[in-house]
């Protein structure tokens, strides 16, 4: 088994979370723009312009701003207000400037990891100028050696920084909590994948139960225990 020459770890709920407060805005705006229709109608009709959205708007706290939006002129004929616009608008805003907190064991996992002698990488998806402020805000950028944002995690854009790093399939890692964006293409392309689940998973990132059928990869119960599988692999 090749020795791993490059580690990568996810971002947004594997070193920090970031899903519960977009679920947090999502049901605050729900509750205000409740005379428009009920929870489900608008979660629902949300989800359809987020999906139609994704290619344009990509991901991140400016595309939910802008597809919540998007959502209410629909659901409104129009006639939705500004001040409701507004309060989107501050909701989306609050979601680009939140405190990061670190999961439990960030700190000790990445400097345990470092220690094997592979270079770390953080590699997330998203919107470049949020993405950045969030390592920022999170304290971690110095135990990364190289840090990649991207638009979308698929084996096409893993096998490009593959080749950009001139590392082979075998000899890269990644650790993450997305099944359909951190493990299954990286394991499907022949490399190693630690799938640590979070508590809460964004819909457009759930996995049918057949798509992970066949696919080797590990599975943590948590962060804590990858520094002893990245051991194993060496």
């Amino acid at each position: 088994m090749p020795t791993p020459r490059l580690i990568a770890f996810d971002a947004d709920d594997t070193l920090w979370p970031n899903q519960p407060h977009f679920d947090q805005a999502e049901a605050q705006l729900y509750e205000l723009l409740s005379h428009y229709g009920t929870p489900d109608e608008l979660s629902q009709r949300f989800f359809e312009v987020q999906h139609q959205n994704m290619d344009l708007f990509g991901y991140g706290a400016k595309s939910f701003m802008l597809s919540m939006i998007e959502t209410v002129i629909q659901l409104t004929d129009g006639r939705v207000t500004g001040t409701e616009i507004q309060h989107i608008l501050n909701c989306g805003k609050r979601l680009l400037d939140y405190p990061i907190e670190l999961l439990p064991h960030v700190p000790e996992v990445l400097a345990a990891a470092k220690q094997l002698g592979a270079p770390l990488m953080l590699l997330t998806k998203g919107d470049l100028f949020d993405q950045e402020s969030k390592l920022a805000r999170s304290g971690l950028g110095d135990l990364f050696d190289h840090v990649e944002i991207v638009s979308e995690k698929n084996e096409a854009t893993y096998q490009r920084l593959l080749a950009r790093y001139g590392v082979a399939p075998a000899e890269f890692v990644m650790v993450g909590n997305s099944l359909k964006s951190d493990v299954l293409p990286v394991a499907r392309l022949g490399g190693h994948a630690a799938y640590v689940p979070y508590h809460t998973t964004w819909v457009m990132e759930r996995v049918a139960e057949h798509e992970r059928a066949g696919v080797v990869f590990h599975e943590a119960t948590s962060l804590l225990e990858v520094p002893e599988w990245l051991r194993e692999l060496r």
